[in-house]
């Protein structure tokens, strides 16, 4: 589950000031109202770059049209799947109002829909324009962090972006473990990479970059979804 990293006078003293002036303004500048999904849940959603983004893990536990996305909490079941399954991170329902669900892939994939009506799983090129619009890949990730929720490190940034994404950790695809809360998130895209596998993107808490990596189906990530 490794993420490989993708290294693509006086008015003078006034431009660093208008720089961030601007960069706050297209991060911040239109934040549209909450959205919710098909269980009653609502989420906060932010506008940056070109895309609105939601502002929180997606929780959902049934799909677009009702079906339930089957709960799966033993480990060794989680490692098995081939049809899509959700968690909470450490089969915690607290842990899961704070970080959302882990999905898998399939989940992800289902023509069923995961995201609310009106909205989708985010893209990886959507992902890419989203680490465009904060600097790029390699200092993305500090500006999507939550303030105060990494551990106040260097990988943070002044300049939060309102994307707010917490180290909730993740699910581990060869035997179903859960690992790294506090430490790293995980985030699905909606595309495929090559047979079996899906780009994925990852934070962690040494770094500012934002991560791109392919992935197998049976990991266990969270979901960010955009506005269609």
């Amino acid at each position: 589950m490794m993420m490989k990293r993708r290294i693509p006078g006086k008015s003078g003293a006034m431009k660093p000031l208008l720089f961030a002036l601007l960069f706050m303004a297209g991060c911040n500048g239109n934040k549209p109202k909450t959205l919710t999904d098909i269980d009653g849940n609502t989420y906060g959603a932010v506008k940056i770059g070109e895309h609105v983004w939601m502002s929180e893990n997606l929780k959902v536990t049934r799909y677009r049209n009702g079906d339930p996305i089957p709960e799966v909490k033993e480990g060794a079941a989680w490692a098995a799947q081939t049809v899509g399954a959700r968690c909470s991170y450490d089969n915690n329902a607290e842990k899961g109002k704070t970080c959302g669900s882990l999905y898998n892939r399939y989940a992800v994939s289902d023509p069923r829909g995961l995201a609310p009506e009106g909205w989708h799983v985010a893209t990886d090129k959507e992902w890419g324009e989203l680490a465009e619009a904060l600097g790029g890949e390699q200092n993305a990730g500090a500006a999507l962090k939550a303030p105060g929720k990494w551990g106040g490190s260097v990988s943070e940034s002044d300049s939060n972006s309102g994307f707010d994404a917490q180290p909730c950790g993740a699910r581990r695809d060869a035997d179903g473990n859960f690992l790294m809360i506090g430490k790293f998130a995980r985030f699905w895209t909606a595309t495929a990479s090559s047979p079996g596998k899906a780009w994925a993107r990852a934070l962690g808490f040494y770094d500012r970059a934002l991560r791109h990596g392919e992935v197998g189906p049976r990991n266990g990530f969270a979901v960010r979804c955009v506005k269609d």
